[in-house]
């Protein structure tokens, strides 16, 4: 049972913020959509924004289950933006509101994850000292949020996945060269 009131109370919610801006919903808006008293909420949330906390939560802990390996780049930014292209409307009503903290650590998370899944799934056999492959996570992290933030402040109206190519074209081979850099000063 508690598993069907959560359920109702996410499917409530994001069909509400996909209608209006955060700021207009309540949770008596939530428990009037979905049939259930204010006690129950809080029973399963202390307020808003742990119900969204708990939706990016689990959606992070998705990705990470359906994708093991990465093969490329575009792949990583294409996997760390989906939730966000099949929300479209409520990710922009969260981001544009008080919370976009929230989604913001959600994103970096993604970001962070995939690039990780990534760089394991392309170069396995990479000897890098542990301050080299931190920064190499960190820059690669960093593009990607970036690139999907940038999207996010246009309103998600310009094409990601034409500007992440590009960027994936112009940038090919640089992550092999970084790496054989660092592993030839760890040589030394």
């Amino acid at each position: 049972m508690a598993n069907f009131t959560r359920n109702a109370i996410r499917a409530s919610f994001l069909k509400l913020v996909n209608d209006r801006p955060l700021s207009k919903i309540t949770v008596k808006d939530i428990t009037d959509d979905c049939g259930i008293n204010r006690n129950s909420f809080y029973y399963h949330y202390q307020d808003i924004p742990s119900l969204i906390q708990e939706i990016f939560t689990e959606e992070f802990e998705r990705i990470i289950r359906e994708h093991p390996s990465i093969e490329s780049l575009e792949e990583c930014i294409s996997i760390a933006c989906a939730f966000a292209a099949e929300n479209k409307r409520a990710i922009l009503h969260i981001y544009n509101s008080v919370n976009r903290d929230i989604f913001e650590q959600y994103l970096w998370r993604a970001c962070e994850q995939t690039i990780i899944v990534y760089f394991h799934t392309a170069f396995p056999d990479a000897h890098l000292s542990e301050k080299d492959r931190y920064a190499l996570l960190q820059y690669h992290t960093c593009t990607a949020f970036g690139a999907v933030s940038n999207w996010l402040n246009s309103g998600m109206r310009r094409d990601l996945d034409g500007v992440v190519h590009r960027m994936c074209e112009i940038s090919r081979g640089m992550l092999p060269e970084m790496i054989r850099r660092c592993e030839k000063e760890t040589s030394f």
